[in-house]
């Protein structure tokens, strides 16, 4: 069943992108702008959120309504805005094995001589239409009025969480490793991922399929955790699997001095001469693969990665409780937790 959402979830990005183009004429706006965003869209991936999005609405609907996939893809619309802006303050040069937003608009800049602005100029401006397309499409959906008005200020409730999980990551950036408590990296877990990639598409769903309160708060709250474990599994891959497995180079969380729960923990477990090793590296404005092998190192000999798997488990044990109270149809309900898990396990 996941696959047959999935795929029309796919195949609907396209058709959107030429929505969105016959609504506000972007090609003959300008045709770079148009060419990058399609570019950008159709990418592969997950597709992780529109899919707990339309899961969750079919779980709870009497009827579907025209336009669910279409109202999907918004949440897909909402990851790339995110996505282009992230890269241009992560400095990223890829995404998802391609050229990032800016990275494109920059090689097209190559050639004009003199010029004041950059491709990191132009994906802002690109990353805010997306954001605005972004809420179009998710109003596609033929759905009582109503619920598509609560729906849509949780949609907005996302990207506004998201974005100050962003803002007080960048500052945490600033305070020095032995600052920074596991309260205050599991802050920047729930807003700027557990939020926007898992709650806020469940209950957007659930909302709109007509599901009480109770319902959607408890469908929030699984997604939060199964979010946090997402981010902590995501750690562990941004530091220990190679490039082609991500798309983006190890050494990127280390450059950006990442505070995550590993190199918390890590750090707070420890002999005094790793701890100083972790300062260091983490003071250094590029770090090299010989720091990203020592700190590999420095997390494994402290049981750090041991830790945050056992972490990830326990946030699963909370979440599978949490969803056996939930009056979702049994056979979205078995699909949603088995997906999940899938993304979760560890190969």
């Amino acid at each position: 069943m996941f696959l047959k959402i999935l795929n029309k979830i796919e195949l609907e990005i396209p058709r959107c992108m030429r929505d969105i183009d016959k609504t506000y004429s972007l090609n003959s706006i300008s045709p770079l702008l148009y060419k990058n965003i399609n570019n950008f869209a159709r990418r592969k991936g997950k597709r992780l959120r529109p899919f707990l999005f339309a899961i969750s609405y079919l779980g709870f609907a009497k009827k579907i309504a025209a336009g669910l996939y279409k109202s999907a893809v918004s949440f897909e619309l909402m990851h790339d805005f995110l996505l282009i802006h992230d890269d241009i303050i992560d400095k990223s040069a890829t995404r998802r094995g391609k050229p990032s937003m800016h990275e494109m608009l920059n090689k097209f800049l190559t050639n004009h001589k003199n010029i004041k602005f950059s491709g990191q100029d132009l994906s802002i401006v690109t990353g805010d239409i997306v954001c605005a397309i972004s809420i179009n499409s998710f109003l596609a959906i033929k759905e009582d009025a109503k619920r598509k008005e609560q729906a849509l200020k949780k949609f907005i409730e996302a990207i506004t969480y998201t974005a100050c999980g962003e803002f007080i990551e960048l500052l945490y950036g600033i305070k020095k490793i032995n600052e920074i408590t596991k309260d205050d990296i599991y802050k920047i877990y729930d807003l700027k991922t557990a939020d926007y990639t898992f709650a806020s598409p469940l209950a957007c769903g659930a909302i709109l399929a007509g599901a009480d309160k109770k319902q959607v708060h408890k469908l929030y709250n699984y997604g939060m955790l199964l979010g946090r474990a997402f981010q902590i599994k995501d750690d562990i891959l941004g530091l220990f699997s190679p490039q082609t497995k991500t798309g983006k180079s190890c050494l990127t969380d280390l450059q950006e001095s990442k505070k995550t729960v590993l190199i918390w923990y890590a750090y707070n477990n420890s002999s005094k001469k790793d701890r100083a090793e972790i300062k260091r590296i983490f003071s250094k404005k590029k770090a090299s693969t010989a720091d990203l092998l020592k700190i590999r190192k420095i997390i494994t000999a402290s049981g750090a990665l041991d830790y945050a798997k056992e972490e990830i488990l326990t946030l699963i044990k909370k979440a599978d409780a949490l969803i056996k109270t939930l009056r979702m149809r049994e056979k979205y309900k078995t699909v949603l937790n088995t997906y999940l898990k899938e993304i979760l396990c560890f190969i």
